[in-house]
């Protein structure tokens, strides 16, 4: 410890004189790494320490800052030492530039321009006119879960558990929240068969048992288990609206925003094509 703080005691006195002089190296600039001709002066880290640090976290600070700069230098020296003769580094760099200066304009464009509202009338005559573009690739199905601890009163979960009434469910979600339960208690919401066969005891719900309609409770780990099947889609099957609604606007406001780039690239282009900008030789 007495060694790091001696480190960090360098570090200060030499990072306050770097300041001093505007954060140029001067002769008393201590020299940290050196990997081929590259070097790491003690100035160059002026800002990688956080204010109210200990001296000695700073000191690991600094040490590991050296190690990681050291080790990106000698890769890419090695990376530079191996470019294929036949590779024009400079030409990509012009055409990464060109791509993220489109790019982002194309977003400011998009920004301007786009109605995000997709409404639900919308997406639904989407889905229908686009069946084949939704296609299940798993099992879904709309089930009811609860998993609890099994100290929570059991004759009171039962009774709400099995009952169809809305104002009980309301009473089951809140126990569930007291006892910091996981509760899905939506009987209009669609999941994938994965997602609930993780919550419960493995081998409950599976591809082949989860056809037909199917409800238990069970007790495993200090956990009870309650659960409903309502309604199952089986795979290689179009996908309820329900399911994929939100995929569906998505893929609307995608076709709009390329809609909308389209049309400025064609009349960016008619315009100066008008102005004599642009001339295409024949």
């Amino acid at each position: 410890m007495q060694h790091l703080s001696k480190i960090f005691l360098l570090l200060t006195i030499l990072l306050g004189s770097a300041c001093e002089n505007g954060g140029k190296t001067n002769a008393g600039d201590k020299l940290l790494a050196e990997v081929y001709d590259k070097r790491l002066h003690i100035s160059d880290l002026r800002d990688i320490i956080p204010t109210n640090t200990t001296p000695e976290d700073s000191a690991l600070i600094v040490s590991a800052f050296v190690q990681r700069w050291a080790k990106e230098q000698l890769l890419m020296y090695e990376a530079e030492r191996n470019i294929p003769k036949d590779l024009d580094i400079d030409e990509l760099v012009r055409n990464y530039r060109a791509s993220l200066v489109r790019y982002n304009y194309e977003e400011q464009i998009i920004a301007e321009k786009l109605d995000s509202t997709v409404s639900d009338a919308e997406t639904r005559a989407f889905y229908e006119e686009n069946k084949d573009q939704f296609q299940l690739e798993t099992t879904i199905l709309k089930c009811l879960l609860l998993k609890i601890p099994a100290a929570a009163p059991q004759s009171d979960i039962n009774k709400l558990w099995n009952s169809r009434n809305a104002y009980d469910r309301e009473k089951l979600a809140k126990l569930a929240k007291d006892w910091k339960a996981h509760a899905l208690l939506d009987s209009e919401k669609w999941y994938k068969l994965e997602e609930i066969a993780a919550f419960l005891p493995k081998g409950t719900l599976t591809t082949d048992n989860s056809g037909s309609r199917r409800e238990g409770t069970l007790n495993e780990g200090g956990f009870r288990y309650y659960y409903r099947v309502l309604e199952v889609r089986q795979g290689e099957t179009t996908a309820p609206y329900d399911f994929v609604r939100e995929q569906a606007s998505k893929v609307i406001l995608h076709r709009r925003k390329q809609q909308i780039l389209d049309q400025w690239q064609k009349n960016v282009y008619d315009t100066e094509v008008r102005r004599e900008n642009v001339k295409v030789v024949k």
